[in-house]
């Protein structure tokens, strides 16, 4: 869909954490059954609050360690995880994650954060958050208002956004906002 090469790849490895710990979801995880027997990403009471917990935990990263400027903006853990900090700024304010089955097309509706990968599979340029969903959903016609939401999330968390367009599909690149001083 647009996302130049190795971005998928990319991205699904973003989110993840080391054994046992919390993986910020980036819409690129596989999907686990649901109750109504679709697919779709982890949720629940369980993963809100575990979501509200790291959120807070990044919250008191910047207030202690926010040599930038404002405790609001990106702390520097986040400018070296920026799928990962974009990815949880996206579902602690409430957004939902999509998710991919097993052939890696999308089985839920919700953000896909990723980040272009270069021949050498180095992240290049910025975070990009795409609205994605299942063929046939209809995902396209819910696009804009998806992504005008996550840009009020992203802006709120301290992220410059630009909302770019290609044939049918929109996304946003996602940057660090400039803290300027003096």
């Amino acid at each position: 869909m647009g996302t130049g090469t190795g971005a998928e790849a990319h991205g699904a490895g973003a989110g993840g954490a080391g054994a046992g710990g919390f993986a910020a979801a980036t819409g690129t995880e596989r999907g686990e059954r649901q109750e109504d027997g679709g697919w779709g990403p982890r949720s629940g009471k369980r993963r809100a609050a575990e979501v509200r917990t790291a959120f807070e935990g990044l919250l008191e990263i910047r207030r202690l360690t926010n040599a930038r400027g404002p405790a609001n903006g990106p702390a520097v853990w986040e400018l070296r995880q920026p799928v990962r900090a974009v990815a949880l700024a996206l579902e602690a304010g409430g957004m939902p994650p999509s998710a991919v089955d097993a052939e890696g097309r999308p089985c839920a509706t919700g953000y896909c954060v990723i980040r272009a990968t270069g021949p050498e599979g180095e992240p290049t340029g910025p975070v990009r958050v795409y609205w994605r969903g299942p063929r046939g959903s209809g995902v396209r016609y819910e696009q804009q208002e998806a992504l005008q939401r996550c840009v009020e999330i992203l802006r709120e968390a301290g992220w410059a956004t630009v909302e770019c367009r290609a044939d049918r599909e929109r996304w946003l690149e996602v940057e660090p906002e400039v803290v300027r001083r003096g």
